[in-house]
């Protein structure tokens, strides 16, 4: 298909109804009217990458304009959200986010020049990971009950690795400690590879790791699962409970994603984002190509992801207020 000719096509739109119920309308006149910036808020080979790649040639086909994915780590997604906060107000430029530069980091780093919730406008989910809590097998604890009774016992004494300060299993393990009444020092690490090595090795006792990197291990029995730490439970480990299952009810700790634009680009263009990236991340290639990442698709109109997007930065921001978190 050619670069500069939009094919003539209905869309399903509508973000009054649920994502099942669209009514039908045109595309936006003139709209895309030249490429889309697709940003991905990592590096070449992470999940938002992945995700950003897997839509990309999708939407080009149906935009009539390439798709350019453009990689933009740095800052936990900050970086990446700056960008798409100044970018101009038409809709060419959407990103891929996550949990911290979508609702996190305002609350970790100062001098950040957006604010997600007024500089970003949602269009939808994309989709969900759960984090997994897992234990080294010396670990006397086969429950999550267990668990919580043996970090009442001894105060102060279990460890916990993360990726680092602020990221998602740091903030899952925050929240655990929060809601259980519990004292376990944080161990924070430059990545979740090395975080597990050391799990596996008995230098520290858990990590609320992501599903891919504990999957493996657990298989393996290098180390033991105790539950997820999603609302509901994964489709990728569904025999494993959730904390809330597990007698912390309301727990969550989402591995969210989520696609964004600029503040401001009118309704018509959201809608009709939202309704392309839903029918793209809803074919079946597309959705077995996220399942093996370990990612369940999530969908959701602009005001759905909105209001999440808004109970998540309120919750963090309590977490971290609360923990005294600090970035590195």
């Amino acid at each position: 298909m050619s670069n500069n000719i939009k094919p003539a096509l209905v869309v399903w739109c509508g973000t009054a109804m649920t994502v099942a119920a669209y009514a039908a309308c045109a595309a936006p006149p003139n709209y895309p009217n030249k490429p889309v910036r697709f940003i991905a808020a990592n590096s070449a080979g992470g999940g938002l990458d992945i995700v950003a790649r897997a839509l990309s040639p999708k939407l080009a086909t149906v935009f009539g304009y390439q798709v350019i994915v453009d990689n933009r780590a740095g800052a936990a997604g900050s970086i990446a959200s700056e960008i798409t906060a100044h970018a101009p107000k038409d809709g060419h430029t959407i990103m891929v986010g996550s949990l911290g530069g979508l609702a996190v980091n305002t609350n970790l780093y100062k001098g950040l020049n957006y604010h997600p919730l007024r500089d970003l406008t949602a269009i939808t989910f994309a989709t969900s990971s759960s984090n997994v809590l897992v234990v080294n097998p010396s670990v006397q604890a086969k429950t999550v009950q267990e668990l919580i009774a043996l970090a009442r016992a001894q105060p102060g004494k279990l460890t916990y690795g993360s990726s680092g300060a602020g990221n998602a299993g740091h903030l899952a393990g925050e929240l655990f400690k929060s809601m259980t009444k519990t004292d376990m020092v944080h161990v924070p690490y430059k990545g979740g590879a090395p975080a597990m090595i050391d799990l596996i090795a008995g230098q520290v006792q858990l990590v609320f790791s992501s599903a891919p990197t504990a999957v493996p291990q657990v298989k393996a029995g290098k180390i033991r699962a105790l539950a997820v730490t999603t609302l509901k439970r994964s489709t990728v480990l569904p025999d494993l409970p959730t904390l809330a299952e597990s007698g912390l009810p309301g727990y969550e700790a989402d591995n969210w994603y989520g696609v964004v634009t600029t503040a401001g680009t009118p309704r018509p263009i959201i809608d009709y984002l939202n309704a392309e990236i839903i029918r793209a991340i809803q074919t079946p290639d597309i959705k077995q190509l996220l399942f093996g990442q370990g990612l369940e698709v999530r969908t959701s109109t602009p005001a759905e992801f909105a209001a999440y997007m808004k109970s998540e930065f309120d919750k963090w921001a309590k977490v971290i207020k609360d923990a005294g978190i600090t970035a590195n």
